[in-house]
């Protein structure tokens, strides 16, 4: 009986990687939903069945009814609701906020349906953050799961500190050190910051040479781009080419059309990006379904020499002093001794009026529009502004055209990811409306209010499309033998709240969320449950 037993194994096909990890199924599920329409992530047509779920495992998908007389441990009905796979967010900010326990749920995006979140992107963590937060999901677990990139600016840092020269070639060799060892803590792949010290002070060829660390892992390189407003075209070619020489798949992060002079350019990043696909790379862009990138106040904006930030300063005064006004000037369009500052990486013409209390005529404007209306300096105007208010004025640090973000949203490679933070009910934490609307806005406004996307397309770009890209085969599906991280929603009611005003205000139509078969938001409350945990890539 052994002999015969082992000749079977022999012969046998092997299954797929997600199949040898679910348990078989047995008589009692832990839990069977039924009635949802199902939309499994593939891009298909949706349609009406049942699933079951055992051991955090996907274990049955039927036909209507399909499970009626299996016994469970609990049922639900989802008649008249969709049932997909949990979203997952490819360029999320939440993961330092929710290795502290107090925060570990994620509320902001576990109502929004997100179930797994990917950390680490801009190029922020080194091999020592990455344990850290591994050793925290794994005491503490999460409200979603967590995958992590290794970071660019992170392992620059540890290694060069600031310094702002090509590293020497031991340096390289402990940069490159450091990104093998965040390859075998399991990150999915490297991600630059390009924008931002200290990566910027890099050249394309040591990024190649990092991002070559990571290819014998079948890694993917994941960036934001070096200068997305002067150099757009240039800074989006220079990510494609890093993949590309590397051997790895590129994303260009959180792409957009920043600034009024590059409207109508994103059509040349889907041309650069179908020319790319064709030679065989496979490049993808994610991006946030908001016509604005970063917020800030005006006074945000203003960088402060060294020498004046005293505990004393008094910024009003200083924008009316002719002899302080000018250094302000020169520190906040170049910054201080080459480093990064706002007006430099985007400037006046990427920067709209968002929130304006005691004028809101300003909402919508340019500065550099407003500026040469009245026929006065751009930065003059801005500290004009700050002069004559009382009330913080915000602004979007990357204005974006309407069509522009239209246009890339129906790319069948472009993913949905939120570049957002944490956000909870309690805390009112403010920043951008996408830290609590990214997906339902999508599946609201542009699915069922403009019809820019079907839901079954909507859904992919949230799911399957991300989870093959970085490398997470076990997830993105409603499939037998997937895990069960999955979301429950109603098409005709799921919108964001959030506005620039209401950042952290909650989206509606999130009923369920599982993560690994345990409900971590069930009628729309949060059950206090954190069954996330951290995710290797398994491409």
């Amino acid at each position: 009986m052994r002999t015969r037993l082992l000749a079977l194994l022999l012969v046998a096909p092997l299954a797929p990687l997600a199949a040898q990890r679910a348990p078989a199924p047995i008589d009692s599920l832990d839990l069977v939903i039924t009635g949802a329409r199902i939309v499994d992530g593939s891009g298909r047509p949706g349609f009406l069945g049942d699933v079951g779920v055992q051991y955090g495992w996907i274990t049955n998908v039927t036909r209507p009814g399909g499970l009626r007389t299996r016994p469970a441990r609990q049922r639900i009905s989802a008649t008249g609701l969709v049932l997909a796979p949990g979203f997952i967010d490819v360029h999320s900010h939440t993961v330092d906020a929710i290795i502290g326990a107090e925060r570990r749920l994620n509320e902001g995006v576990v109502r929004q349906g997100v179930t797994t979140v990917l950390g680490g992107p801009d190029g922020g963590y080194a091999p020592e953050m990455m344990r850290r937060v591994i050793d925290a999901i794994g005491r503490q677990g999460a409200g979603t799961n967590v995958a992590l990139y290794v970071g660019h600016n992170g392992v620059r840092r540890a290694v060069m500190g600031n310094a702002q020269r090509a590293p020497t070639a031991d340096e390289l060799a402990g940069m490159k050190g450091l990104v093998k060892e965040g390859m075998e803590l399991g990150a999915v792949g490297l991600s630059s910051g390009l924008m931002y010290e200290p990566g910027m002070f890099s050249d394309t060829e040591e990024v190649v040479e990092l991002a070559k660390v990571v290819a014998p892992y079948r890694g993917i390189y994941d960036s934001h781009v070096r200068d997305p407003v002067k150099r757009f075209l240039w800074s989006d070619e220079e990510c494609i080419a890093i993949g590309e020489r590397a051997g790895i798949p590129p994303k260009i992060g959180h792409e957009k059309a920043v600034a009024l002079e590059n409207e109508g350019k994103i059509q040349d990043v889907i041309k650069m990006v179908n020319a790319a696909r064709m030679r065989g790379v496979d490049a993808v862009t994610d991006q946030y379904p908001y016509d604005g990138a970063a917020n800030s106040t005006l006074t945000g904006i203003i960088v402060i020499p060294k020498d004046l930030r005293q505990p004393s300063f008094d910024l009003k005064a200083a924008l009316k002093d002719p002899a302080i006004r000018p250094r302000l000037k020169e520190a906040s369009e170049n910054g201080i001794d080459g480093g990064f500052a706002w007006l430099k990486a985007t400037g006046y013409t990427a920067m709209r009026i968002t929130t304006s209390p005691e004028r809101p005529e300003l909402v919508g404007q340019y500065l550099s529009e407003m500026a040469d209306a009245k026929k006065v300096d751009r930065f003059d105007l801005v500290a004009d502004l700050i002069l004559t208010s009382t009330q913080p004025i915000g602004i979007t640090l990357g204005a974006i055209k309407e069509k522009d973000l239209r246009d890339l949203l129906i790319q069948p490679w472009n993913m949905v990811a939120s570049d957002g933070g944490y956000a909870d009910s309690k805390s009112g934490a403010q920043g951008h409306p996408r830290s609590t609307g990214t997906f339902p806005r999508v599946l609201g406004h542009y699915v069922r209010e403009t019809r820019v996307l079907t839901l079954e397309d909507a859904v992919r770009k949230m799911t399957s499309l991300p989870a093959d890209w970085i490398g997470l085969r076990d997830r993105g599906r409603v499939a037998e033998g997937q895990a069960a991280d999955l979301v429950i929603f109603d098409p005709r009611t799921i919108a964001d709240k959030s506005t620039w005003e209401q950042p952290s205000k909650m989206p509606v139509g999130v009923r369920d969320v599982f993560v690994g078969g345990v409900a971590v938001l069930r009628n729309g409350d949060l059950t206090g449950q954190s069954p996330g945990r951290y995710l290797r890539a398994r491409r």
